[in-house]
């Protein structure tokens, strides 16, 4: 018993012991927010402020020093944040994450992120790079003091930041810009879907998969199926399955976990990179003559991808000649969206057509060689630049990687599979052309200008540098002015350009060269010139050109049901505040369900729940709301609708590698419409649609139950903010992820995209409102913001997710640049 006693204490006192170094460790981690900390690189004191909503203040003598402290405190809080982005950008994943990640690490590296970045960082003006410096030595100045222990990512990879260099540098706030524009200006993936798709249907069912924007006709008149059939474009044999290593039996379980987690997140960023269907955001001014105060009302939404932590972290700058708050991207030393002491601005992504995919055909006998044209017209061949890109893979030897490009650019078949299944490589490749990558992107330096703008016209003035992603930009001031404005950059076709940039093109003929580039005088614009101003502007991705539009910018515009909902709801009310700009932007109806609607109310099935929920679906208006049954019951439907109508004539392989962050809502509005009975062989679309009924009645029975009245649409439609890495892994995900139940679908104003293809969570909010905010230009210091997880990348604090129920409830907290409470105050001194 004596020893029993003894090996008790023993095991208690380690166990104590354990815990009390794991405590220490998470309470070194919190970052210092009060009292003083040394920052090697600051050439004078700067005070930082958090406030009671949470914003972060920051109070310098000079501009250099204020974006040198914003560099340190993303450092402090979103230390991991920022490593996991700066190697997803520079394609070193694979030193931390092993083979998992190489193929998305080929992608980027093939893309030339950081040669592009570093184009454009050695063009850009002094003013900007010194901010971009400035900021980059702040990140670096946090690790070098090291005054606190490393977030748990850190620890658990064995990750050191900067582990080859430097933590963070000026080229990477450059690269980190061009990832957004990745991100947000990609459609390089509609191209090659329609590819594919035009080899399994005829090219008029190609475009009611992929349809024109509503009321217009198809942009092209070319037959693809036929020009890529003719040109012999597509591979004969199947391709064999690529072999790919495991996490053996021998290693933890932890690490094989994190293996696959990292194979499915790889597989899927390389799958979805150049799609931009489905990414958008919601933005509106109302003009002081339809405000209660008589002043303008700015409101603005940005779509994004939902992670945790948030992509954005709020924060006010203060120096001479700069006073600006509002969200701020780690990685940027700017802020983004918010507003001045005297105007405010907002952004949803305009969706232009600026990546054109060229079929290139490599010369027989010589895969070296590709064509081109020479000048009077004859076929000739120039060289394939190359470059080999060394990547590291931990646990095996390094992987050469050859890079090849052509006169458009980068080839882009060398890094996808998905291009090696379907194309014959042996005679064509792919490569892209994409505006972001031309070296005189210079966005960094209009977001420096916007920082220091006062009114609506400098703000306009200030935006004539932005280059990349193209945005819609809303703006207002306090004089009243309001006005519309896409800023970026857009590349014009020839008049004889018949496929204009819709599919691939033949690289060799030079017809479908890029002809120069729209003004930024022509782009669209509303309320910017002179004369009377507009009741209100509004903006959710729907189409910016106007009826006689000269310029042909694109045609793979969001259908307009957001749009339609906002015009109707501002129409609704003569005088507008705060709270009704509040309502609308959580408002859940969903005209795109409206539409649909009838065609399930009219579903025969003979499933025992059927009865009961067509009485209950007599009652829903298409209000996707978080405590709706019908709401589910029709989510649930439309996706077996989807697959069997798409299926039969895809297949399986191609219909999964399209379907997912791709509705094709469209298509089935179409289809049921016109009672296809081509789409809906072989029973016709009545019986389809019945036949999804009894088979979304199945499933939701299995997994709710068989009491309709007690299913919820957010039970399903949880808002999920994933954690790169560890939000795929289990063991792992209940920490780190970010979940919180929400109302809306992919197409009401408060937007909550999921993806139906997704094997766990079919039906979560993946793709959501990323913050909120509203500005009241009568009084800027009653502006309003909200996000979704909260200011704290590190997981163990408080404040990791203290904004989701606000976030999930559409409320809001204040944001001022002269908050009444200031609860933590840190000096930072050179």
């Amino acid at each position: 018993m004596r020893w029993f006693k003894r090996l008790g204490a023993v095991l208690l006192f380690v166990v104590l012991t354990g815990l009390l170094v794991l405590g220490m460790y998470v309470w070194r981690s919190f970052p210092q927010l009060d009292g003083t900390l040394r920052a090697q690189g600051l050439r004078s004191a700067v005070t930082v402020e958090r406030d009671a909503s949470d914003v972060t203040h920051i109070k310098a003598a000079t501009a250099r020093d204020a974006w040198f402290a914003l560099g340190f405190v993303h450092a402090q809080e979103r230390g991991w944040q920022l490593e996991f982005n700066r190697r997803v950008m520079r394609g070193t994943l694979s030193e931390v994450l092993g083979e998992a990640t190489l193929e998305t690490d080929k992608l980027m590296r093939t893309l030339g992120i950081m040669q592009a970045a570093q184009r454009q960082l050695e063009r850009m003006p002094p003013e900007a790079r010194a901010a971009l410096e400035a900021y980059s030595e702040g990140i670096q100045s946090f690790y070098t003091n090291r005054p606190q222990a490393l977030q748990p990512e850190f620890l658990v990879l064995g990750v050191r930041p900067g582990q080859s260099g430097k933590a963070w540098e000026a080229v990477d706030c450059i690269g980190w810009s061009l990832m957004m524009a990745l991100d947000l200006g990609g459609n390089w993936g509609t191209e090659f879907a329609r590819l594919s798709a035009a080899q399994a249907v005829d090219t008029a069912r190609l475009w009611e998969l992929f349809p024109p924007y509503p009321g217009e006709p198809p942009a092209s008149a070319v037959d693809f199926a036929a020009l890529y059939r003719q040109l012999g474009i597509y591979r004969t044999e199947p391709q064999p399955s690529p072999k790919t290593s495991r996490a053996s039996d021998s290693v933890p379980l932890t690490a094989r976990l994190l293996d696959d987690a990292a194979r499915r997140w790889s597989a899927a960023f390389v799958r979805d990179a150049g799609l931009s269907e489905g990414k958008g955001s919601n933005a509106w001014v109302v003009n002081g003559s339809n405000t209660a105060s008589g002043k303008p009302l700015l409101a603005n939404d940005p779509h994004l991808g939902l992670s945790a932590p948030a992509i954005w972290y709020f924060a006010r700058l203060q120096a001479p000649k700069l006073d600006v708050i509002g969200a701020t991207l780690p990685g940027l030393p700017f802020v983004v969206l918010g507003r001045t002491r005297t105007a405010a601005w907002g952004f949803t992504n305009t969706g232009p057509d600026v990546q054109d995919l060229y079929i290139e055909q490599i010369k027989p006998d010589d895969p070296m060689s590709y064509r081109v044209e020479d000048v009077q017209g004859q076929a000739a061949w120039a060289r394939f630049d190359q470059r080999v890109e060394t990547i590291r893979v931990k646990g095996q030897p390094d992987v050469q990687h050859t890079v090849r490009s052509t006169r458009h650019g980068p080839v882009l078949s060398d890094a996808q599979s998905a291009h090696a299944k379907l194309i014959d490589l042996r005679r064509y490749v792919l490569a892209l052309r994409w505006t972001a990558l031309e070296a005189d992107n210079k966005t960094a330096l209009a977001m420096q200008r916007v920082n220091e703008a006062g009114t609506v016209a400098e703000l306009l003035a200030a935006f004539s540098d932005y280059h990349s992603p193209m945005q819609n930009v809303m703006m207002a001031d306090t004089a009243g002015r309001i006005a519309y404005k896409a800023v970026g950059r857009v590349p014009l076709r020839r008049p004889d350009n018949d496929i204009r940039g819709i599919a691939p093109a033949p690289g060799w003929d030079p017809r479908y060269e890029w002809a120069g580039w729209l003004p930024y005088a022509e782009t669209p614009e509303h309320g910017a010139g002179e004369g009377a101003q507009p009741a209100w502007i509004a903006n959710a991705n729907q189409r910016v050109t106007p009826p006689g539009y000269p310029y042909f910018m694109g045609q793979d515009w969001a259908v307009p049901y957001r749009f339609d909902r906002i015009v109707e709801r501002l129409a609704a009310t003569p005088r507008h505040d705060a709270r009704s700009m509040a309502l609308l932007q959580g408002d859940t109806v969903s005209l795109a369900t409206q539409r649909l609607l009838p065609y399930l109310r009219r579903a025969p099935s003979g499933h025992p729940l059927a009865l009961g929920v067509q009485r209950m679906l007599r009652d829903f208006n298409g209000d996707m709301r978080g405590d709706s049954a019908a709401a589910l019951v029709f989510s649930v439907w439309v996706d077996e609708l989807t697959r069997s109508l798409l299926v039969p004539r895809l297949g399986q392989v191609r219909f999964d590698a399209l379907y997912g962050k791709r509705h094709f809502r469209s298509t089935i509005e179409t289809a049921l419409a016109a009672d296809d009975a081509w789409w809906c062989a072989p029973g016709g679309c009545v019986d389809q649609a019945g036949r999804a009924l009894t088979r979304a009645l199945d499933r939701l029975s299995k997994l709710y139950g068989d009491d309709p009245s007690r299913w919820r649409w957010d039970e399903a439609h949880m808002a999920l903010s994933v954690h790169r890495p560890f939000g795929n892994v289990d063991l792992l995900a209940r920490w780190f992820d970010v979940r919180v139940p929400t109302g809306g679908d992919t197409f009401t104003v408060n937007v909550g995209q999921y993806w139906p293809n997704d094997a766990k969570t079919p039906f979560a909010s993946r793709h959501a409102a990323s913050l909120r905010a509203i500005y009241d230009l009568a009084d800027l210091e009653r502006s309003q913001f909200m996000y979704q997880t909260g200011q704290s990348g590190l997981v163990f604090s408080s404040r990791y997710r203290d904004m989701k129920k606000e976030w999930s409830h559409t409320d809001y907290r204040l944001l001022r640049m002269a908050p009444e409470s200031i609860p933590h105050t840190l000096q930072l001194v050179p």
